[in-house]
């Protein structure tokens, strides 16, 4: 276990090394400024239709709203930060020299991984729930409205990303660390739209679509995390307000049922045995 926290720390120092934790505040910032500037016009805007013929609930319609995106944006910027940290952690440090001296007795190649794993997906997780977090508060103090089950559905916006850096580390064994970046954002962009085609699936009535965004939910469980998140934050909104928002934003939300966080387990540890199997059979 020693050696997997050093590992960690070896790529947390490199992180810092490189300034990558600098570009991720600066640009968290930017987030939350434009994220509060948005709140606070929207909510101004809301509160003339208080009372109106169709029993909108506009404050609860627009904090929910407002609070999806906030959750799209937390998630794309929470991959970005977790792909970064692993798109050159096998073959990118391979090229360049950088992994042979570590990967020597009594380190092996299972404690490199873990190590590198560890140390994305426990900043990525911290990283999106501190975001999350402030985004709820945000929205809390600016609109005086604030979600049902916010830390249920915050955990598992965190956990989706601990499955990007999964994916991210596996890709980092057989491609090159552009290659790898390239790809695994694909991968995560296609999961989302997959979900979008399942809202449009389930309005529509369409088998297809159902099947196509179900089968995604199970193939990139990060995306059914996401949905779940949604739904939490919705599920007890009442009445037409409540039929409007559970739609969501860009994905919309959905039920995966009591096997999504059970699943989610087994598919890191198929990760993590894929990652062991293919990289103790690589030349380095």
């Amino acid at each position: 276990m020693n050696d997997v926290l050093v590992i960690a720390g070896h790529a947390l120092r490199e992180s810092l090394r490189r300034r990558v934790f600098v570009v991720v505040v600066a640009l968290t910032l930017v987030f939350g400024a434009l994220y509060t500037w948005g709140a606070h016009e929207l909510f101004k805007d809301v509160n003339g239709f208080g009372n109106n013929r169709f029993g909108l609930d506009a404050k609860t319609l627009a904090g929910a709203t407002l609070l999806g995106l906030a959750m799209f944006g937390t998630l794309f910027l929470g991959a970005v930060l977790a792909v970064f940290l692993t798109l050159s952690a096998v073959r990118g440090d391979a090229e360049t020299g950088l992994l042979q001296p570590l990967i020597v007795r009594p380190l092996g190649r299972n404690q490199y991984l873990a190590g590198r794993f560890l140390a994305a997906a426990a900043v990525a997780f911290v990283y999106v729930g501190i975001v999350y977090a402030g985004a709820v508060i945000l929205t809390g103090v600016t609109g005086h409205w604030w979600p049902d089950r916010p830390v249920g559905a915050g955990l598992r916006l965190a956990l989706a990303m601990v499955v990007v850096a999964g994916l991210s580390l596996l890709g980092s064994i057989f491609l090159s660390s552009i290659a790898n970046g390239i790809g695994v954002l694909m991968i995560f962009g296609a999961g989302l739209l997959a979900g979008l085609l399942g809202s449009i699936g389930d309005a529509l009535n369409s088998n297809t679509l159902q099947t196509i965004a179900n089968t995604a939910s199970w193939v990139l469980p990060f995306e059914a995390l996401y949905r779940d998140a949604l739904r939490l934050l919705v599920q007890d909104i009442p009445g037409v307000t409540g039929a409007i928002v559970q739609l969501g934003p860009l994905g919309g939300s959905h039920d995966a049922g009591a096997f999504l966080l059970p699943w989610v387990a087994i598919y890191l540890v198929l990760i993590a045995l894929a990652g062991s199997f293919f990289f103790g059979r690589r030349d380095l």
